[in-house]
């Protein structure tokens, strides 16, 4: 088939990979022109780097145009491929094609439809998390699916380890997805809307962390931003203090959340919870850190005394 792509950064680049080791005829490649935004600069290989390196056609768009709508009639594709796509695409771009427009997305929709699908499942403690190739229609992740693959969320799984495991489905299920497509063989299922959930673009904000948390919420926020994102940060006397590595305490610690309490194991307890004041939370194991000035220490030189709290301002 004669396929056109559109996608951005890691992703798009794994999509482009796949579809040039597919034998199938890649007409064209749209992606975005270089960004500063923290998040887009993590997972970066080029897609236009790639394109470049094996002759194929290529557009830099921070979304679509009337030039790119008649580039795209001009290589006159069978089907266009979109992964981590920053913007809407139009139905006169996604409806073109004859077989339409097949989009990769990495949750298992109609689950985390939108933005950093992995960090906010990992935040919320999902047990599995994947990739769904489905095809588009007006309404974004929301089209029929035609293929999707889950990989499990282990109990020290970070953002990275997920993120490298679900990287690795993008050449198989772009294969596969466009090979029962080509074959007549594809059997798109409707997704359930009832189950759908959409979530936003993260930005550094959104690391900061909530002490009225359970502990258990915090620690996997932790594991979520891990580097090479944003960390999750807390201010203890009035500092910024990124938080690398932490834990579920072993013990139940009440009090007020926030509080610098008690040395557990190689860290400190901060108390957490909604409930901590009745003394039946678990709190937070702090273990190592990251400091302004750059510095990563273990959590027993940052916190020598016991007393005093970590706010989230």
């Amino acid at each position: 088939m004669r396929v056109a792509m559109f996608g951005y950064q890691t992703w798009g680049h794994r999509t482009l990979q796949a579809l040039l080791e597919s034998g199938h005829d890649v007409v064209l490649a749209v992606t975005h022109p270089k960004s500063e935004h923290a998040y887009e600069k993590i997972w970066d290989d080029s897609v236009a780097d790639l394109a470049a390196g094996h002759g194929v056609p290529l557009l830099l768009r921070a979304r679509p145009d009337d030039e790119l709508v008649t580039a795209l009639k001009e290589a006159e594709p069978d089907i266009l491929v979109a992964n981590n796509w920053r913007t809407w695409i139009p139905p006169e771009i996604f409806r073109l094609p004859r077989h339409g427009t097949l989009n990769v997305h990495d949750s298992l929709l109609p689950a985390y439809a939108g933005f950093s699908p992995l960090i906010w499942a990992l935040i919320n403690g999902e047990e599995e998390v994947g990739v769904t190739a489905h095809l588009m229609n007006e309404e974004l992740d929301a089209g029929d699916i035609v293929l999707q693959r889950a990989v499990r969320v282990g109990p020290s799984d970070t953002a990275t380890d997920l993120f490298h495991r679900t990287v690795a489905l993008i050449r198989p299920i772009v294969r596969d997805a466009l090979a029962l497509i080509e074959s007549g063989r594809a059997a798109p299922v409707a997704q359930d809307r009832s189950k759908a959930s959409f979530f936003h673009k993260r930005s550094v904000e959104d690391g900061r962390i909530v002490w009225s948390w359970p502990a258990e919420d915090i620690e996997r926020l932790v594991r979520a931003q891990s580097d090479p994102y944003p960390n999750a940060f807390t201010f203890y006397k009035g500092e910024r203090i990124r938080v690398l590595k932490a834990s579920v305490s072993k013990g139940l610690y009440g009090g007020t959340p926030g509080r610098v309490f008690i040395r557990e194991g190689d860290g400190v307890v901060i108390v957490a919870g909604p409930d901590a004041r009745r003394g039946r939370s678990h709190g937070l194991v702090i273990e190592q850190v990251r400091t302004e000035s750059g510095a990563d220490l273990p959590a027993t030189e940052v916190f020598r005394t016991m007393g005093g709290y970590l706010t989230d301002r």
